[in-house]
């Protein structure tokens, strides 16, 4: 099987979504939102900048994220763009209540222990560990193996999922999604290896 060349593209302007806004045409959104994940992902590996690791993570915290964010959340998950919409709400949720995400990932980690390895979390995982590995998985975006980044993050999800359903504290619902979210993660993960992932 012969690899994906990839080409540098080309980075956007400050009008990049100036003539998308509004959602007038969904195909020229849905295109926007591919090309930023294209050149997030494939732009930055190929970058010589050592700086643009931390850039990737700080993104989670700009305010251009939400218009990002907004046009990758219906993006399929098996796509550069759904996977890293994927990627940026996990990101979200772990800085946002890292106490309950240190709980529930130390009760799941004794029921998903070659999930637990994969993820890389430090032992005992408290918030602060936890907000670390998972930006460490995000800077995966820019200096590693991108496939790699989706594994890790959906180990973490599996984790989460079987600490949630330990501690019997949430709906099954709320498992169902973090299994859900693993889930796609890993496909993700699987079609990155056999370069499937556009």
């Amino acid at each position: 099987m012969t690899g994906r060349t990839h080409h540098r593209p080309m980075t956007p302007g400050d009008g990049f979504f100036a003539e998308i806004a509004g959602g007038t045409d969904p195909a020229k959104v849905r295109e926007a939102g591919d090309l930023a994940a294209t050149i997030l992902v494939r732009g930055a590996r190929e970058s010589d900048d050592p700086a643009l690791a931390e850039r990737v993570v700080h993104l989670a915290e700009n305010e251009g994220l939400e218009t990002l964010a907004e046009v990758w959340s219906g993006a399929p998950a098996d796509t550069l763009a759904g996977s890293l919409w994927r990627l940026f709400v996990l990101r979200a949720w772990v800085h946002a209540d890292p106490e309950r995400v240190a709980e529930e990932y130390d009760a799941g980690q004794r029921r998903a222990d070659v999930a637990r390895v994969v993820a890389g979390v430090a032992d005992p995982p408290g918030p602060d560990e936890l907000r670390r590995m998972v930006d460490e998985v995000l800077r995966g975006i820019a200096r590693g193996d991108f496939a790699v980044t989706l594994l890790r993050a959906a180990a973490f999800a599996r984790v989460v999922a079987a600490g949630r359903a330990t501690l019997g504290a949430t709906s099954h619902d709320d498992i169902a999604r973090m299994l859900v979210l693993s889930e796609q993660l890993e496909a993700a993960g699987h079609g990155e290896i056999a370069n499937q992932l556009a």
